[in-house]
């Protein structure tokens, strides 16, 4: 066997797209290039006076949410929806509008918000913690005060002393090194800047690994690989050589932000929980799926997840369709178990089954996946809009 074997081209493609988009508005304005390059067109106001069948298109809201929906060559009113909904939005530290924080002689930093996107590639902002000669306590039980313990440094406060004129304080609260620095990457003069949201990020890129490329270490797995899986399956089945002939249903896409915060069908994309080998007890036993596996269904006793028997049922076929394989996720009886968009959009009446690829470390600052899923994924969500309409119609369901 070859030692770090070829990276699996999805995942690889995946790779650009995350290490591109630290936040919910870079990924949405990422998403929306793939969908240009597809010949999708974007829609503003009025849209709905200028579909045609056969039409690709797409449009978003506030930057930070994206749908991208095509239309069959034999499209009519009233046709049902074939929706994949994912999220864009990941848990991160973001800066107060009013940031200017000094203590002790460091330059503290908070937030901020801004129309016009701006990625800075150098990590500016870190939170260091205590040493463990200062806290003999931190490994027997980690707490820290969020609102006093948990403030990046900016720098050292005698980098800012070149600019002190009372105009320039009393026309920014914020650091004016700050200012400058956004200015500066901004090309726009600092007055120019009213207001803005900044959220930090791990400036390591993410990457390949494992002895066979197996793995994604990455931040923001959840949900950027399924919102990344949905654009390219929409992307890649417009130009499929059965987008002609599709007749029925309207494919769709939702990338919906602030998720952590009939005859149509909606598959809620979202990561989920692999089994974790030094961790295998946090998992129900018959129920513990793994990272290349295959995509995991995720069904759930209190409703936390929308999955039932037909929606599974359905998910399983489209799968086998493309050769790929399934799992299933139930979480112990014992344990609390998180939730998806899938039961909220699943009361306006559309059937939903909940899936996702399992990860390790969901919510950390360096998340794990398995790099195959990424395509496994793409595969089911293309699977998806290319034959869930002939196979609703096989369905018989009182």
């Amino acid at each position: 066997m070859m030692l770090y074997p070829a990276a699996p081209e999805a995942a690889t493609r995946f790779l650009k797209f995350v290490n591109a988009s630290p936040t919910p508005f870079h990924a949405v304005h990422n998403a929306a290039i793939r969908l240009k390059a597809s010949d999708s067109r974007r829609e503003k106001d009025e849209w709905e006076k200028e579909l045609v069948p056969g039409g690709k298109y797409y449009f978003t809201r506030n930057q930070a949410a994206l749908v991208a929906f095509t239309l069959p060559q034999k499209w009519k009113q009233g046709a049902g929806l074939s929706i994949v909904a994912t999220h864009v939005d990941s848990p991160n530290l973001k800066v107060r509008p009013i940031s200017k924080r000094t203590k002790q002689g460091y330059l503290q930093g908070n937030g901020s918000f801004q129309s016009k996107l701006v990625k800075i590639d150098q990590p500016i902002l870190r939170v260091p913690t205590l040493a463990i000669h200062l806290d003999r306590g931190v490994n027997d039980n980690l707490k820290f005060n969020q609102e006093t313990e948990f403030v990046p440094i900016l720098g050292l406060l005698e980098g800012q002393l070149n600019a002190t004129k009372s105009e320039d304080k009393e026309k920014f609260p914020n650091v004016p090194r700050w200012h400058r620095l956004l200015a500066g990457e901004l090309s726009v003069a600092p007055e120019e800047i009213h207001d803005f949201e900044l959220s930090l990020y791990d400036t390591q890129p993410s990457v390949l690994g494992g002895i066979n490329n197996e793995f994604v270490f990455s931040p923001r797995l959840d949900n950027l690989v399924s919102s990344f899986c949905a654009v390219e399956a929409i992307a890649e089945s417009v130009q499929a050589n059965y987008f002609p002939t599709l007749e029925g249903n309207v494919n769709c896409i939702a990338l919906f932000n602030h998720e952590e915060i009939g005859s149509s069908f909606l598959i809620s994309a979202d990561m989920g929980h692999a089994v974790h080998p030094n961790y295998t007890s946090k998992h129900e036993e018959k129920h513990r799926p793994v990272m290349n596996g295959g995509i995991a269904i995720k069904t759930n006793a209190k409703q936390r997840y929308a999955s039932d028997a037909i929606g599974s049922f359905i998910v399983k076929q489209l799968v086998e369709r493309k050769g790929g394989k399934v799992q299933e996720f139930e979480v112990r009886n014992d344990m609390p178990c998180g939730s998806t968009v899938g039961p909220m959009l699943s009361k306006l009446g559309i059937r939903t089954v909940d899936v996702g690829n399992p990860m390790l470390s969901m919510h950390s600052i360096r998340e794990t996946a398995g790099s195959h899923d990424i395509q496994h994924a793409i595969d089911l969500f293309q699977s998806f809009f290319e034959g869930f309409v002939a196979l609703d119609k096989e369905l018989t369901v009182d």
